[in-house]
């Protein structure tokens, strides 16, 4: 049997954007915001019920407790404080998970506290631990190559290296800081021949033309741009045209 190359599509969602349910026929892997940056107790539920009935992997997006800026303020917490606020997320999820008759799948942190860990391993090394307490099957989801992925290896978790459709990247394979030009790719074409090489190829290029490698094993998509259904759709139709299958990570 002929194998068939595979990638997972995910997005975060409960987050207000008001995109989730459509979002949900076209991504494998949802990243449901835990309340702490986004989100309520009904949200959460309402997008867990609509991924499982869309046969979508349920994952935790938990952050630091930083609602008023949307998690994306900067923070320097003891580890066991940061062990402690993600158990407190990833157990809240997990229980509506269980109780709408399905599994948490994985965990992917947001905003602040997932760009610190990717370039802090004593961070990154905190997020892991909450999640091998809480359960260490759960899949790891971390910026491909970053400190997170070596993290969840030394945890003896599975980590999944994710990759950003519509976000620069810098030569050492970081991303371009929101605050920095060239953090976002505005142009759908720019975006989907990024996806492109990211999937097919491994590699994509940086902002000074240099040319990374990069172990792509799922795609963000955000949910929140003013085009992010009609990109989502033309990611989906372009992927299943070159052969590729969108799966959740396995």
């Amino acid at each position: 049997m002929e194998h068939r190359k595979r990638i997972d599509l995910n997005a975060d969602l409960g987050e207000g954007c008001g995109n989730d349910e459509a979002l949900l026929g076209l991504v494998s892997s949802a990243n449901i915001a835990c309340g702490w940056h986004a989100g309520d107790a009904r949200t959460m539920r309402q997008c867990v019920r609509w991924a499982l009935d869309r046969g979508v992997a349920v994952g935790a997006h938990p952050s630091f407790p930083d609602r008023e800026n949307f998690g994306r303020s900067e923070m320097s917490l003891p580890p066991d404080e940061v062990v402690a606020g993600l158990l407190y997320q990833i157990g809240a999820l997990a229980a509506i998970v269980k109780a709408e008759g399905g599994r948490l799948a994985h965990v992917k942190a947001h905003g602040a506290l997932y760009n610190q860990a990717a370039r802090d391993p004593m961070l990154a090394d905190a997020l892991c631990e909450a999640v091998r307490r809480f359960d260490p099957t759960l899949r790891f989801f971390g910026l491909a190559g970053s400190a997170m992925i070596d993290a969840a290896k030394r945890a003896g978790l599975t980590p999944v290296e994710e990759v950003f459709a519509d976000r620069g990247y810098r030569p050492d394979g970081s991303l371009v800081p929101r605050s920095q030009p060239g953090a976002l790719i505005e142009e759908e074409a720019e975006a989907l021949a990024q996806t492109l090489s990211l999937v097919r190829d491994h590699r994509v290029t940086a902002i000074d033309g240099s040319v990374v490698a990069v172990n792509a094993q799922t795609v963000c998509l955000h949910g929140d741009g003013a085009h992010a259904l009609a990109f989502a759709r033309r990611i989906r139709e372009r992927l299943g045209a070159e052969g590729i299958v969108v799966a959740p990570a396995a």
